[in-house]
C-alpha cells in the first residue's frame, strides 16, 4: 500500500469533519443548544452571526496553524509559534494603533498592513536581541527575547488603551481577549486574500521547507538557497499572523498546538502538512470559539481565553520534553 494511502483518509476525514463543526457552530450559542429561530430578525441576525464567526474561526485558525508550522520549521523546533515569538505581540500593537489612531486612513487594507509592518519589525528586533552573542541564535534565546519583546509590546498596548476613550478601550480590550465578531465584508476580503496567498505560495515552497528542515549544511548541498527560502517564508509566516491578528485579536497558541498535532498525524512533510495544519487550526478554532460562547451561558468567554486555557498546559509539556532530551543527551 502506498504511504500516501493512509494520509489521504486522514485528510478526508479532517474535510468531512468541517460540516460538522459548522453545525455546531450554528447549534451551539449562550442563548442555549438549538438553531435560531429564521423567521424572526433578531433569529436571522444570529444565524448570520453563527455563520460569519464559523468562517471568520476557519481563516483565523488556518492562518495561525499555518504560520506556526513554518516557525516550527524553519527554527527546526515545536516551540515556535506567532505568539511565543513575539510576533502576534508586535501585531497586536500595530493594530491597537491602527484601530485607536489611524482610523480609516488607509481603508479596509490598513489594519491588516499596519499590523504587518509591526510585526516583521518585531520579529527583526527579537532576532536581533537574541543574536548579540554572535553567531545564528539559539532557539531558547529567540523565545526569550520574543516574551520580553512581547511584554514590552503589550505594555504599549496598556498605555493605549489607557490614554482611549470609554468606546476605543472597550473596542480593543475585547479585541485583545480574542474575537471573531465578523468585520467589515471587504475587511474580510481582502483578509481571505492575503490568507490564501501566502498559504498557498508557503505550500510551494514546502519541498524546500522540508530541506530547511535538516539543516542549513544539507540544504546547501542540495542546492538551495536557504537564505532566500528562510526569508521568504518568514515573510510570508508573518503576514499570516499579523493578518489573523488584525481580523481576530490576540489569540495564543493555535499556532502551537495544531502544528504538532498534524506533525504527528501527517509526518513532517510539509507538502501534507501545511494544508492539514490550515484545515486543522481552523476546524480547532472554530470548535474553541463554540465552547467559548456556550460554556457560561448567557456569558460569553472570548475565544483567547479558551485557546490560553488549552495552550498553556501544551507548551508546558512539549517544554519539558524538550528539556529531558536536552539534558538526557
Amino acid at each position: 500500500m502506498s504511504t500516501a494511502a493512509p494520509k489521504r483518509g486522514k485528510a478526508l476525514a479532517l474535510l468531512i469533519s468541517l460540516p460538522l463543526l459548522l453545525a455546531i457552530s450554528l447549534l451551539l450559542g449562550p442563548s442555549g443548544i438549538g438553531l435560531p429561530d429564521t423567521s424572526t430578525v433578531s433569529g436571522q441576525a444570529i444565524f448570520s452571526l453563527r455563520i460569519g464567526r464559523f468562517f471568520m474561526g476557519l481563516m483565523v485558525g488556518a492562518a495561525l496553524s499555518a504560520s506556526g508550522t513554518v516557525f516550527q520549521a524553519i527554527l527546526r523546533n515545536p516551540l515556535a509559534e506567532p505568539y511565543v515569538l513575539g510576533v502576534s505581540g508586535g501585531a497586536g500593537l500595530g493594530a491597537a494603533l491602527s484601530i485607536l489612531v489611524g482610523g480609516g486612513l488607509l481603508g479596509a487594507v490598513g489594519l491588516p498592513v499596519t499590523a504587518f509592518v509591526f510585526a516583521v519589525v518585531t520579529l527583526l528586533v527579537v532576532y536581533g536581541i537574541a543574536s548579540q552573542g554572535g553567531g545564528s541564535p539559539s532557539v531558547y534565546s529567540l523565545i526569550l527575547s520574543g516574551v520580553i519583546v512581547s511584554a514590552i509590546c503589550s505594555s504599549f498596548i496598556m498605555f493605549l488603551v489607557s490614554t482611549a476613550d470609554i468606546a476605543g478601550m472597550h473596542t480593543v480590550v475585547w479585541w485583545m481577549l480574542g474575537n471573531l465578531q465578523p468585520g467589515a465584508p471587504e475587511g474580510q476580503l481582502i483578509s481571505l486574500l492575503f490568507i490564501s496567498l501566502s498559504i498557498v505560495a508557503l505550500w510551494l515552497l514546502a519541498p524546500a521547507l522540508n530541506v530547511l528542515t535538516l539543516g542549513r549544511d544539507m540544504a546547501h548541498y542540495q542546492g538551495l538557497d536557504a537564505g532566500l527560502v528562510t526569508m521568504s517564508s518568514l515573510l510570508l509566516a508573518t503576514l499570516l499572523a499579523a493578518t489573523a491578528v488584525s481580523m481576530g485579536g490576540m489569540i495564543g497558541f493555535v499556532g502551537l498546538i495544531v502544528p504538532h498535532v498534524m506533525r504527528t498525524l501527517f509526518g513532517p512533510d510539509h507538502r501534507w502538512l501545511l494544508p492539514a495544519s490550515a484545515i486543522g487550526g481552523g476546524a480547532f478554532l472554530v470548535l474553541c470559539d463554540a465552547i467559548a460562547r456556550s460554556v457560561m451561558p448567557p456569558v460569553e468567554i472570548p475565544v483567547g481565553v479558551v485557546t490560553a486555557l488549552c495552550g498553556g498546559p501544551f507548551f508546558l509539556v512539549i517544554l519539558r520534553r524538550k528539556m529531558s532530551h536536552a539534558w538526557i543527551s
